[in-house]
């Protein structure tokens, strides 16, 4: 059997035992249509290697890839590699503080892969554009997904917007019980239950400064709704729900194609060539008529009577301030 059998064989013994917690070794030697023994002779050299694996003795014996004490040599499929470069790409706008590490790890990885993956990487070379925002303190995260991960209160120092020579106000940390780190538009954010004050709390990690030593082990409650993204994106709406409070529909003379370069979460239908319908959602009726307005062009209300009613009001508004 050829060399580079033998390691495309290994590279799928080794992304078989990463994707479940035990492997039965007649399933593996399935799996890989060999024998027994290649598999046991296939184990011995990924141990060589320096991946841990643990075997089970007996009739119904098995296998475990377990940690080790030191990172062996990695190895990934095809699909593994492009995902990963693909992740260390968009990780160069990711606010958290991991730009330059991200550079240097597709680089290194872009080094040694062969040339049909670099071909299909370089089909996919893209720029994410990083949004200015604050970012978040790689240690920071590690810090909030530890507290998390053992289920430890949490208690952190909160900086507020106001300046340091302005805020004389000394407060006392926070003590949460930690759920979730979630990120959205390159801001992180931990989810957590403020025990002060009883009820679910969303904190923008740039501003958390983590105190030590931890608190006690909690039970995790159940985050509202049992999705914590379902739950972030409603409170970013300022709802309940993860929907907006107002939606209405507007018809618009303009081509569906230009609309939907602005129309965000909003849903356009064309309707002809220079006519397109937007369901647009907002927090009131009054910013949602606003958020019409930008597209500078004439419309017609399809509904409800409340938007209606708010472009009245708008129209006043902007009347009076024109003087």
């Amino acid at each position: 059997m050829s060399s580079a059998s033998t390691t495309s064989r290994l590279l799928r013994l080794l992304s078989l035992l990463q994707t479940r917690r035990d492997w039965p070794g007649t399933l593996l030697a399935d799996r890989l249509d060999v024998s027994s023994r290649t598999v046991r002779r296939d184990v011995d050299r990924l141990r060589d290697m320096g991946y841990n694996i643990q075997a089970a003795m007996g009739p119904d014996g098995g296998y475990r890839l377990d940690a080790g004490s030191e990172l062996p040599p990695l190895l990934f499929d095809d699909e593994q590699v492009i995902a990963l470069a693909v992740a260390l790409q968009g990780a160069t706008a990711a606010g958290a503080g991991i730009e330059e590490a991200a550079v240097r790890a597709l680089t290194t990885v872009r080094q040694v892969m062969p040339s049909r993956l670099r071909h299909r990487l370089d089909a996919l070379r893209f720029t994410t554009l990083p949004s200015g925002r604050g970012e978040a303190d790689p240690d920071v995260l590690v810090a909030l997904s530890t507290a998390i991960h053992a289920r430890e209160v949490l208690r952190f120092d909160y900086a507020s917007t106001i300046s340091e020579e302005d805020d004389v106000t000394v407060r006392p940390p926070r003590r949460v019980e930690p759920h979730h780190v979630v990120t959205s538009g390159s801001r992180w954010y931990l989810v957590a239950w403020d025990l002060d004050l009883g009820d679910w709390r969303i904190f923008r990690a740039d501003r958390i400064i983590p105190r030590t030593p931890t608190g006690p082990r909690f039970t995790p409650r159940e985050i509202p709704g049992g999705d914590v993204g379902e739950y972030v994106s409603a409170r970013f709406k300022g709802a309940a729900e993860n929907r907006w409070p107002c939606v209405g529909t507007v018809i618009l003379n303009l081509p569906a194609s230009r609309v939907l370069q602005f129309a965000g979460d909003g849903t356009v239908v064309e309707l002809g060539a220079d006519r397109c319908s937007l369901e647009l959602g907002s927090w009131s009726w009054g910013a949602l008529a606003a958020s019409f307005g930008r597209f500078e062009t004439a419309m017609e209300v399809v509904g409800p009577p409340e938007l209606t009613e708010a472009f009245g009001v708008l129209a006043e508004r902007y009347r009076t301030a024109s003087g």
